[in-house]
């Protein structure tokens, strides 16, 4: 899968749960996609994270770089 779409999810995810108080949001969309995202695509997400990340959402950054 492409990083351009794997950003573009993540940060789908991130934008949905950034209503909640932040600690909370915080553990929903780390929760969400290791819950849902196969092996392969939580490990392309943290490298790009690792990497500076562009293009992603504060809020999907931060989870992106817990996996």
């Amino acid at each position: 899968m492409h990083t351009d779409k794997l950003v573009h999810m993540a940060n789908e995810i991130a934008t949905y749960f950034e209503a909640y108080p932040e600690d909370r949001a915080r553990r929903e969309t780390l929760g969400h996609i290791r819950a849902f995202w196969e092996p392969r695509m939580r490990s392309a997400l943290g490298e790009h994270a690792r990497a500076g990340g562009d293009g992603l959402r504060a809020l999907a950054h931060w989870a992106a770089e817990q996996l």
